[in-house]
């Protein structure tokens, strides 16, 4: 059990199943930033928490061993051009739902991109066998009590898919949490946050982490507005408070309204991430 958060990593599985939490050493424990009591996670009382400077030194030491792989895992992705985006929001979103509906679009375009999921969820294949359904490679992985992907469970996924898939885009679908994701470095190319209209508009101000690591806001469900009490300006302003430079989008799965301009996001991505690879490569040679 983790000393930390108390959460179980778990190896990702390519044919739906899931795997039970391993149980991990002291060099393997997943970094937390921020202290962990407000989890509620239940700490064995046989073994009381470490005095706060060794703490402090070993959630240093997680972090720094995460930051070593997720580097790694950047070197990866770039050397195959792929443009890795870290989907991030609370649960229920619209993550998946947006997914499906961007793979099943962009895979029928004539310049269609290979595109391929990492799906992260504490427990169950049910969003990855959505993802399947579009006919995407997706790869699970089950966190078990773990409130977040880290980078050596997306170094492990990256191995499950050819040199050919991951040249285009590696969508990453974090665990539902607007807390614990922000602090953990994936490799990623970028970070999206979603929020949905059916949450509160000081999102922002509650999760400023998130908001402020974020490289784009997507604000889903739109469709729902006429049937709600949500101030849409509102959420912007309190996420641009936190970061005034952050792009927003505001769409819909269900009607297809903004999809064009995520899709123009992507394609941007992947283009520039593309021309970064075929000037480094010349180089490597």
């Amino acid at each position: 059990m983790c000393t930390l958060c108390g959460c179980g990593g778990a190896a990702p599985t390519d044919d739906g199943g899931t795997t039970p939490p391993h149980r991990h050493g002291p060099a393997d424990h997943h970094h937390h930033h921020h202290h962990h009591d407000h989890h509620g996670h239940d700490h064995d009382p046989g073994h009381p928490s470490p005095a706060p400077t060794r703490r402090l030194r070993l959630e240093q030491d997680l972090l720094a061993k995460n930051d070593r792989l997720a580097a790694v895992n950047r070197a990866t992705l770039a050397g195959h051009g792929a443009f890795a985006v870290n989907l991030m929001s609370s649960p229920g979103a619209g993550k998946t739902t947006l997914l499906v509906r961007t793979l099943t679009e962009l895979a029928e375009r004539p310049d269609r991109r290979p595109a391929v999921v990492i799906e992260g969820d504490q427990q169950t294949s049910v969003d990855a066998d959505r993802i399947r359904a579009t006919g995407t490679h997706a790869v699970q992985v089950n966190t078990g009590k773990g409130c977040h992907l880290d980078a050596a469970m997306i170094g492990h996924a990256l191995r499950h898919f050819s040199a050919a898939e991951l040249a285009g885009l590696v969508l990453i679908e974090n665990v539902g949490n607007l807390v614990c994701p922000a602090g953990f470095d994936l490799g990623e190319a970028a970070r999206v946050v979603l929020v949905s209209v059916t949450e509160g508009e000081d999102k922002p101000i509650k999760y400023p982490d998130m908001f402020a690591t974020a490289d784009l806001m997507v604000v889903t469900k739109v469709d729902l507005l006429p049937h709600l009490q949500f101030d849409i300006d509102r959420l912007g302003a309190y996420a641009r408070r936190i970061k005034p430079s952050l792009p927003i989008l505001a769409v819909s799965a269900t009607t297809g309204a903004g999809l064009s301009a995520w899709y123009d996001w992507l394609d941007s991505g992947a283009a520039a991430t593309a021309r970064t690879a075929a000037e480094v490569a010349p180089a490597a040679d």
